[in-house]
């Protein structure tokens, strides 16, 4: 797709709501498949009204997840290569033996977390809140706020951000980008197997300097699941980003980048878990707007790396574009009849 053909596709986008996108899968060998679980619940089994089984194989909080991690630079924090002169928040950890880092393109609710937005990194919360306009018992400027997590992180604006941790917590930034793969016409496959211990299945033998109970043979039974179809659905919130009043170049990036996300998540991403490795049976189908092309990754890379420069250039990024931070951090002693509950924890960390 030459670039005046790229500028027609994208020009289609105005005044879109949403780009709809899905994609049809199968597993990579055989038939099952290993879904998502979740905590009290497991496995997302559902049936829609005309009575058929469902199940959600990969959950919108998890795709954030992927979405996220097909640009950085390995596991991260920091960002992948080809992305350099993006805009995010890199933290040094530093401690009573700890030193190390995160950013937040890796942490939960981004610039949301306590490594970032801590009371002791005053001067960044205090530069974050004035450009943002943001004070407590005060209405929110939304487009302030937009253009500045725009400025310090725009995968914050894809990916959303509860800002909990600021001030009296009332920013809370859906995100733009969603996506989720169901499975339907599902059936049951019911397996298991054993943990064996070679020397002793009674597990009475031991090393001396640890006795917790995983020495013996230990049966387990697994539940996987065959599908007549599996469908992958990615939804682009277009009209959340129109609401902002971005520049046209922060648009266009924003745009473009979405969908190198989509692309690379297709193309990369595929292997959820140790027995759900799919694969795309179709190409990506666009459902709305009906007349739009899907660019390819390479295409999408270039509009990216263009827009990039063009944002440094007009101010909308800061700059440096990775913002340094050192937080202070300590070793929590574990506390008897802790109150911490699953509910406590973070889309971060869902069960797989």
């Amino acid at each position: 797709m030459a670039a005046l053909e790229f500028e027609k596709e994208i020009e289609k986008l105005k005044d879109v709501p949403r780009l709809l996108m899905e994609v049809e899968l199968e597993p990579v060998q055989g038939s099952r498949f290993q879904p998502t679980g979740f905590p009290d619940l497991g496995a997302a089994v559902y049936e829609r009204p005309d009575g058929k089984r469902m199940i959600l194989l990969e959950s919108s909080q998890s795709m954030a997840n992927r979405f996220e991690q097909v640009c950085l630079d390995g596991n991260g924090p920091n960002i992948a290569e080809e992305l350099k002169g993006l805009p995010y928040i890199h933290v040094r950890l530093k401690g009573d033996g700890i030193d190390t880092e995160t950013s937040s393109l890796v942490e939960a609710h981004r610039i949301n977390s306590p490594f970032i937005m801590n009371p002791k990194n005053k001067d960044f919360q205090d530069a974050f809140k004035k450009m943002a306009g943001y004070a407590k018992g005060k209405p929110i400027d939304w487009k302030k706020v937009g253009k500045t997590l725009f400025y310090y992180d725009p995968n914050s604006i894809l990916h959303g951000a509860f800002m909990a941790n600021l001030e009296d917590g009332r920013i809370k930034v859906p995100r733009a980008l969603t996506g989720y793969i169901e499975a339907e016409d599902i059936r049951e496959a019911a397996s298991g197997g054993v943990k064996n211990n070679p020397i002793d299945p009674t597990g009475k033998i031991r090393a001396e300097a640890y006795d917790k109970n995983v020495y013996s043979n230990v049966p387990y039974h697994r539940m996987e699941y065959t599908a007549a179809k599996i469908t992958a659905y990615f939804n682009f919130d277009l009209s959340l980003l129109d609401g902002n009043g971005f520049d046209p170049a922060a648009r266009r990036l924003l745009i473009a980048l979405g969908m190198y996300k989509i692309r690379r998540f297709i193309r990369t991403g595929l292997r959820l878990r140790t027995a759900c490795d799919l694969k795309m049976k179709a190409s990506i189908k666009v459902t709305a707007p009906d007349n739009f092309s899907l660019p390819d990754e390479e295409e999408l890379l270039k509009e990216i790396k263009k827009e990039i420069k063009t944002c440094a250039d007009k101010g909308l990024f800061a700059n440096p574009s990775v913002t340094e931070l050192i937080t202070k951090v300590k070793e929590k002693k574990e506390e008897k009849n802790s109150t911490e509950t699953m509910a406590d924890t973070d889309e971060k960390s869902e069960p797989e």
